[in-house]
């Protein structure tokens, strides 16, 4: 049964307003308080209260568009001549300045100026500006802040494709301008897009390059002139040599003929030390060193090939990866190969096979990094496989100092300009060591994690403060390196020295101790063998059996002596 009641309304109330008016204030309910419940409340203390007597504000995120500076540059040539004069015609110029110097207007400002030159001149001479009152202070202590190094720029391949950054090279000039080559040398790695060009950084403008450069094969090696900063050398993938003049662009102006070329990457391209500025070699691992004129760079004008042999034969050279030239010594020169072995060279010698002075092997791997010593030049720098190799000119054994095995590769190494005890060196886990070997011979004096991939390139700045290590990915980080490691110490030069002449006179009297053993081990050797030839050979069966029947003798003997000990001492 359902019990419906029904409530009804007159339909005009529906929607009605409320009609609010003022009365007086009236009680309706009053609860007087009871004392009896205060005892079943806790008082509080303390109370804390927050009073909030800043305005409200609101917060607005504004995203600014990014500014791309650019750099323009204006060459400024000789000028000032009459029309009708060509200053590119010498006779024409020489012919305009007799004539102006003979002129009498010219002769009479010439004199007037030469009063005012000499008063000059005298007042230059009466004091010196550039006096140094304190030539006799020792160079600065080290401070006692520890080694650091600060990321100061990071620049990136621009790419979508990311290439490894091959080799760097800093303007001769300034400290501001960066070029760097870009390559992929993984085996067999040939993406359609992947592009070929290396560029020019201005340290000042990283987001973009300052030049692009070119060239018709990715570049694996890339150097400034010495002599002239507008013109840079490069060594291409498919072995061709290239040259580019910055004030004409980033065309290439020459580049050499494929059959004079190399068969292999271009590792190393160095410039010489000459008259012109325009002479450089280069080296591959195709087993030869080329000597170059980029005047005419259609064919080389020189050719050594690297077969330690001595029979010039190119089946029998070994691969270039890394190429050494000290601008003091300009007859000489090192080559790092693929096997481990680093060849000194001659250019000067008679004949080619005499060109090939000595060769020195130590490491397991190719020599990634080869450098010499700008205060000892006869002290050189090797770095491949799991470590790095400090070498004498004198010593062809081995090595006078080295570092520990590292548990990843070494990629690249070089010293430091301003100290003769420190180096530098990179790893494949993405490490940058800095090495003092006359504080600290076991680890390095500064080991820096600077990126995730493997570094494949290193180059050092002029003033040895900053360095730039360029990376699998294309990414070179710029590092200042703290003044304790950039900055000659007391008496450096001299303990430097000393520590480098006791490791050489060790290892040659190591050498001739060696030597030695050897020769006794040879005579052995030769009367064992008169012996052997009398007695009849063992067959490999009975080889075997001798060879287990002693190491079981071995293993028995042990767990006596073991067990021997365990009864003396329960």
């Amino acid at each position: 049964m359902e019990i419906v009641y029904v409530y009804t309304r007159r339909r005009s109330e529906f929607g009605r307003p409320c009609s609010f008016s003022d009365r007086p204030a009236k009680v309706n309910v009053d609860i007087p308080p009871d004392p009896t419940a205060a005892s079943g409340f806790i008082l509080r203390n303390p109370v804390d209260s927050c009073v909030q007597h800043v305005s409200d504000m609101s917060v607005h995120e504004v995203n600014t568009e990014r500014v791309e500076v650019e750099s323009h540059g204006i060459n400024h040539v000789e000028g000032g001549w009459p029309k009708d004069i060509n200053a590119q015609e010498v006779e024409q110029t020489i012919r305009f300045r007799k004539k102006v110097a003979k002129d009498e207007n010219y002769i009479n400002t010439i004199v007037h100026l030469g009063a005012l030159m000499e008063h000059c001149v005298k007042q230059n001479n009466a004091i010196d500006i550039y006096e140094e009152y304190f030539e006799e202070e020792e160079l600065l202590e080290m401070e006692d802040e520890p080694p650091s190094a600060k990321t100061i720029n990071v620049i990136r391949d621009p790419n979508i494709t990311k290439r490894t950054a091959t080799q760097l090279s800093w303007h001769p000039n300034t400290c501001r301008k960066l070029a760097v080559a870009y390559s992929s040398l993984e085996f067999q790695r040939n993406v359609k897009d992947m592009s070929f060009d290396s560029y020019i950084w201005d340290l000042e403008n990283p987001m973009k390059p300052e030049l692009v450069l070119k060239p018709f094969s990715p570049l694996v090696s890339l150097a400034y002139n010495p002599k002239d900063s507008h013109v840079l050398l490069g060594g291409c993938y498919n072995g061709q040599m290239v040259y580019w003049d910055t004030r004409r662009g980033g065309l290439p102006m020459e580049v050499s003929t494929m059959e004079f070329s190399h068969r292999d990457p271009v590792y190393g391209a160095i410039w010489l030390q000459s008259k012109t500025g325009t002479e450089c070699f280069s080296a591959s691992t195709d087993g030869q060193v080329l000597w170059w004129d980029i005047r005419k760079l259609s064919e080389p004008t020189e050719t050594l090939v690297l077969d330690i042999t001595r029979k010039g034969l190119l089946e029998n050279a070994l691969g270039a990866v890394t190429l050494e030239f000290e601008p003091t010594m300009p007859t000489k020169f090192m080559v790092g190969t693929e096997q481990g072995i680093v060849i000194a060279c001659n250019r000067k010698a008679k004949s080619p096979p005499e060109k090939i002075t000595s060769t020195y092997s130590g490491h397991h791997g190719p020599v990634y990094g080869l450098a010499r010593n700008p205060f000892y030049p006869k002290i050189f720098l090797t770095v491949g496989d799991w470590t790095a190799r400090v070498w004498s000119e004198d010593i062809k054994e081995s090595s006078i100092m080295w570092t520990k095995y590292h548990l990843s590769y070494l990629t690249d190494g070089c010293w430091s300009t301003v100290r003769p005890s420190v180096f530098f060196t990179t790893r494949s886990d993405g490490t940058l060591d800095v090495w003092d070997f006359l504080f600290k011979q076991k680890d390095p004096s500064l080991s820096l994690k600077v990126c995730d991939e493997p570094l494949s390139s290193l180059c050092l700045q002029e003033d040895g403060c900053i360095v730039g290590c360029g990376s699998q990915l294309g990414t070179v980080t710029l590092l200042e390196i703290s003044s304790g490691l950039c900055t000659l110490q007391r008496n450096e030069k001299n303990l430097v020295n000393a520590m480098f002449e006791r490791e050489t006179k060790r290892e040659k009297i190591l050498e001739v101790r060696h030597r030695e053993m050897r020769l006794k081990e040879r005579a052995r050797l030769e009367g064992q063998g008169m012996e052997a030839e009398e007695r009849p050979a063992e067959s490999p069966q009975d080889v075997l059996e001798r060879t287990r029947r002693e190491f079981f003798e071995v293993i028995q003997a042990e767990l006596q002596k073991r067990g021997q000990a365990g009864t003396q001492h329960p």
